[in-house]
């Protein structure tokens, strides 16, 4: 099928088949008064109607009418937890009164209120709790998403979570992009002493990711490097294990404390480095020196009520590739619109509108390995974009507080 989208106010897309840095992340092609044209699932066409080759438009079989729609890529949100079960909402509400994070986790709550949730539940609700999730991001113009597992932290629990996630790919709107985190805490009857921390790296090691990589339910394995959580060294081992099984490894870094976990992470070549709340200029020189992207969270710094943002400006002005994502979680941020993130990167972040749209699209793509195939509006790329009803791409972060997504392509096909 060949489709071309016409009437549109705007095209906004940054361009390129990897990931860009500084200066480069705010080189948007914008194109006014211009058509789209997308042949069996891939953009054809960018550009004025009246250039279009007259082979092309003799193969056109829909005219869709934009009404005046302003188009951006679809949305890349690279790094989320989508298979879980049970909410947190107390926990939030005694943040609100007053304890941390930290606090709650160590009273039981935190992670581990959501292991026990988790494992309750069967792989079929897992499914359908990932299809609710994943169609709300369609209405706000995701278009691909990581989904790690890790609140199984066991054999059975890591692999029911990623099958779920197999399983729910097939009918998703939304491109699903699977990551192994089996390593994302120690499990309750893990914890008790240094013995049983290390009977479960080694669990971890042996056993969950070789039985992940032979049923290939995981492109990605990741770890929580964190204090209190696992050590650099113990993340060390198992992103190598995993990368010596196929799998590319990524990396939760500097979220808490400053551990030096991005600078692992750059030295282990990983695909990316995410959160960095607490990243020192020594990280963010190895993130800059390196092609591991700098992956940005600021919906958890917002949702946990804290003064501290990863330093996206410091990053960016460094040369690192930094790219944007929900952390669509059900304690720390429980949110699946890309929109609302990048208004939180401009606004609390400083990056630049432009800045955020790469980071929410291509860099995006990049940190999944996928910019060649999807993250812009380019000739070839698939057809994954977002029409807003706004008259510019300014609008994302200007008009903020609603929903301007009317449109959402994945593939040449609408999902919403």
């Amino acid at each position: 099928m060949t489709l071309l989208i016409r009437n549109l106010s705007q095209i906004a897309t940054p361009l390129g088949r990897g990931g860009v840095r500084g200066r480069a992340m705010r080189a948007l092609a914008v194109y006014d008064n211009a058509v789209i044209v997308v042949r069996d699932g891939r953009f054809a066409f960018v550009g004025r109607e009246s250039e279009i080759d007259p082979d092309l438009r003799s193969s056109i079989d829909v005219d869709f009418d934009a009404r005046g729609a302003t188009a951006v890529p679809g949305f890349i949100d690279s790094h989320t937890h989508l298979p879980f079960a049970g909410y947190r909402e107390t926990e939030f509400n005694r943040r609100l009164q007053g304890e941390t994070y930290e606090q709650i986790a160590a009273s039981g709550g935190g992670i581990a209120s959501s292991v026990h949730a988790t494992r309750r539940a069967s792989e079929q609700e897992l499914v359908d709790n990932i299809l609710v999730r994943a169609r709300t991001m369609a209405r706000y113009g995701t278009t691909t998403a990581e989904a790690k597992s890790g609140y199984g932290l066991s054999v059975e629990g890591e692999m029911k979570q990623l099958r779920a996630i197999r399983d729910a790919n097939e009918q998703s709107p939304v491109r699903l992009i699977a990551t192994c985190l089996a390593a994302h805490d120690f499990p309750p009857e893990g914890r008790s002493s240094a013995t049983a921390r290390r009977g479960y790296v080694s669990t971890v090691i042996g056993e969950i990711l070789p039985a992940v990589a032979e049923e290939k339910l995981a492109i990605f394995c990741d770890v929580f490097v964190e204090r209190g959580v696992f050590t650099n060294e113990e993340g060390d081992a198992v992103l190598r294990a995993g990368a010596a099984l196929g799998l590319i490894p990524r990396m939760h870094a500097d979220e808490l404390s400053d551990t030096a976990g991005a600078a692992l992470a750059a030295s282990l070549g990983c695909a990316s480095a995410d959160h960095l709340m607490q990243i020192s200029d020594a990280g963010i020189a190895a993130l800059a020196a390196s092609n591991t992207v700098a992956n940005l969270l600021p919906a958890t710094s917002f949702f946990l009520m804290s003064d501290r943002y990863a330093p996206a400006r410091q990053l960016i002005d460094a040369g690192a590739i930094v790219s944007l994502s929900t952390d669509c979680n059900p304690g720390t941020s429980m949110t699946e619109s890309m929109p609302m993130v990048m208004q939180l990167a401009t606004l609390q972040m400083k990056m630049t509108v432009e800045e955020s749209l790469t980071a929410a699209t291509l860099n995006g793509a990049a940190s999944l390995q996928i910019a060649h195939e999807t993250g812009s509006i380019e000739l070839g790329k698939r057809g994954d974009l977002v029409l807003l009803d706004a008259p510019n791409y300014l609008h994302l972060v200007y008009h903020f507080g609603v929903n301007l997504v009317t449109r959402t392509m994945r593939d040449g096909q609408w999902v919403l």
